[in-house]
């Protein structure tokens, strides 16, 4: 191989732990940097986190964002679909006080009617109906949701296919939400920059979200990557576009 050195790198970022849902890999070293939104998510949940007193967390990663908002309600649960998350979340929290549960891809939560005064959801696949189920009458679903055009041009430059879920936008979840009966408060939708300083950052990040490039590998797509490498090394940086969008919504009350 031409260059051997830039393959040895590069798989040895592909074999380097992902734990949890942190990218403090390549973002606590300054390797990748997100523009900022134009809103805060966490800002929009606190003026209600505060007054509740029953909180649900649907995919909750390894529990790191949750645990950064103490304090918590005093009845807190957490739901993670990624297998080998759930024993890194249960470290987290369950010395917090909070209880987790694994679920499956269904969307089915394992809860009564009426539990929870406030569901919160980042990046997280939801089920409509199944949220407002679970919320109690006045209670708050807050999501901050990855939209289907995140790293398109990612995908383009990397000779990928267009991502799957390229449908999923802001416009798409709301009528979704309003046909389960959802009062919508709030919405947003921003396309950011983010930024990449090496190349091997965007390997780490395409392998911790396998979903955007599924059939990723260093050995597939290395004529590309040793394209974007040229690249970066010109210019000191590649940007592409990421796609959130966040929604406020309220179950009415009796």
């Amino acid at each position: 191989m031409q260059n051997q050195a830039l393959f040895d790198l590069l798989i040895s970022e592909t074999n380097h732990p992902f734990e949890g849902w942190g990218f403090s890999h390549i973002t606590a070293t300054g390797r990748m940097a997100d523009a900022p939104l134009s809103w805060s998510y966490t800002s929009k949940l606190l003026i209600h986190l505060r007054k509740a007193q029953s909180l649900l967390d649907m995919g909750t990663g390894g529990g790191e964002f949750l645990s950064y908002l103490q304090p918590l309600p005093p009845y807190t649960c957490a739901t993670e679909g990624y297998a080998p998350n759930v024993p890194v979340a249960r470290q987290r929290l369950e010395p917090q006080g909070v209880q987790v549960y694994e679920v499956g891809e269904s969307g089915q939560l394992p809860f009564e009617d009426d539990r929870f005064d406030m569901v919160i959801n980042r990046h997280e696949y939801y089920d409509p109906k199944e949220v407002l189920r679970v919320l109690k009458p006045g209670g708050w679903f807050i999501t901050q949701q990855v939209g289907g055009q995140n790293g398109d041009d990612l995908n383009a430059l990397m000779g990928a296919k267009e991502y799957e879920y390229i449908t999923w936008s802001l416009e798409y979840a709301v009528k979704q939400l309003q046909d389960a009966g959802w009062n919508i408060v709030e919405q947003k939708e921003d396309h950011p920059i983010t930024r990449f300083f090496d190349v091997g950052a965007i390997v780490y990040y395409l392998k911790a979200v396998p979903w955007q490039i599924p059939d990723f590998s260093v050995e597939g797509y290395f004529d590309k990557l040793e394209q974007i490498h040229n690249q970066i090394e010109r210019q000191g940086h590649i940007d592409f576009h990421s796609h959130r969008f966040l929604i406020v919504a309220k179950k009415e009350e009796i």
